[in-house]
């Protein structure tokens, strides 16, 4: 009789094969467990091991030096804690541990822990930041919700606008705010509202409930949702007393979906009544500075006025000097025509026609040159003899001996 075969593995294989059993388990990737704490130790490197036991079973743990500093100070021998983590298999020495990222005094609820697991790890990543958050526009022209069409939200959210800022536009962007498909649902809303029809602002909102029923608003999606939105989002998630994480990460909370209408639209009876007060102080700046402008344009003028010469002196100067200048001109032109006289006197006694006068005449070529000379003279040659009483035809004959 033969004995069965089966395979034989190595150690190493077995291991490995259960550290990715666990590593797939996506349940066992996040684990809330209670007990208390034995067997503390704070090694040098700064992780914490302990071992989270009850009154049948055992757990060892690691806390890891760059996990949740904050906390670590609550782990102490035999306290009960609650601590959230995942199981995983340390492949060396076949040991499984659980290895934890939050914790929480023992008597906290599961969402309570929750809670405080998911607010811790989204401050850490700064996505609660005072600095990130972003004002509200003054006058929104556009404003947004996302919330049920069903419920009364949002009909309270319209009653609050038309009276506040009628001249908004109300743009509603439907989803539900309830169930496992609600947080995926309302990041949806969120980014096709602020993508598409491009609000000022967004109000995120849903009425009061229990804390399973506002659990919604502390999921993941929607969070990070409202973290990445482009425009301001205003948060309104049940009463006064809830707080959920949309609430920590939104812009500005308002404790009720009304408020949140009051917070993202100014009153138009204030807004009249300051544009009046604006109205009457522009009046009154006008007022001054017209006054003050006439009297620095008078300041003007009454120094153009000192600055301005005496035109009837002025004119009383320039006519003496124009007298003066015609007497002048009198007494230059007086002597300037005595001594033409004289000069046309002595030029009269050397003109020629003064010799025609005595009975002289002068020879001209038809060309007007004047002859001067006899051999100048060629016999039959016309020429004109000039006297003192006009000209004559001449020609002349054969030449004369001397």
């Amino acid at each position: 009789m033969t004995a069965p075969t089966s395979d034989i593995y190595p150690v190493h294989a077995v291991t490995r094969y259960l550290r990715e059993l666990l590593d797939r388990d996506r349940h066992l990737a996040d684990l809330w467990v209670a007990g208390e704490v034995s067997g503390l130790t704070r090694a040098a490197s700064g992780h914490i091991y302990f071992t989270l036991k009850d009154d049948r079973s055992a757990l060892r743990c690691v806390f890891f030096r760059n996990r949740s500093a904050g906390q670590r100070d609550r782990v102490e021998s035999g306290v009960s804690l609650v601590v959230h983590g995942s199981l995983s298999l340390y492949e060396p020495r076949g040991e499984i541990s659980f290895i934890v990222d939050f914790v929480q005094p023992e008597g906290t609820g599961a969402l309570a822990a929750e809670f405080e697991r998911r607010r811790a790890q989204f401050e850490a990543e700064g996505l609660f930041a005072p600095e990130r958050k972003r004002p509200l526009p003054r006058f929104p022209q556009r404003i947004g919700v996302v919330t049920s069409p069903t419920g009364a939200v949002f009909h309270d959210i319209s009653n609050v606008l038309a009276r506040r800022w009628p001249l908004a536009t109300l743009l509603l962007q439907p989803t539900a705010v309830q169930g496992p498909e609600a947080p995926t649902m309302i990041a949806d809303a969120l980014h096709a509202l602020a993508r598409e029809q491009r609000p000022d602002v967004i109000i995120l909102a849903r009425g009061g409930g229990a804390a399973e029923e506002l659990w919604t608003f502390n999921e993941e999606p929607v969070v990070r949702a409202i973290f990445g939105c482009e425009v301001p989002v205003v948060s309104a998630i049940g009463h006064e007393t809830d707080t959920t994480l949309a609430d920590l990460v939104a812009d500005v909370r308002a404790p009720t979906p009304s408020v949140a209408a009051e917070l993202v639209a100014p009153d138009r009876v204030e807004v009249a009544r300051e544009v009046a007060v604006l109205r009457a102080r522009a009046e009154v700046h006008t007022a001054r500075a017209l006054v003050e402008a006439r009297e620095r344009v008078d300041r003007h003028v009454s120094a153009l006025h000192h600055a301005l010469p005496d035109l009837a002196a002025e004119r009383r100067r320039v006519d003496g000097r124009a007298s003066e200048l015609l007497h002048a001109a009198r007494a230059v032109a007086v002597r300037t025509t005595g001594r033409t006289v004289a000069l046309a006197g002595r030029l009269g006694a050397l003109s020629p026609l003064a010799t025609l006068q005595r009975g002289y005449a002068v020879i001209e070529r038809p060309d007007g040159s004047v002859v001067g000379s006899a051999a100048a003279l060629r016999p039959g040659e016309r020429v004109d003899l000039r006297m003192r009483d006009g000209r004559r035809p001449a020609r002349i004959e054969a030449e004369q001996s001397p």
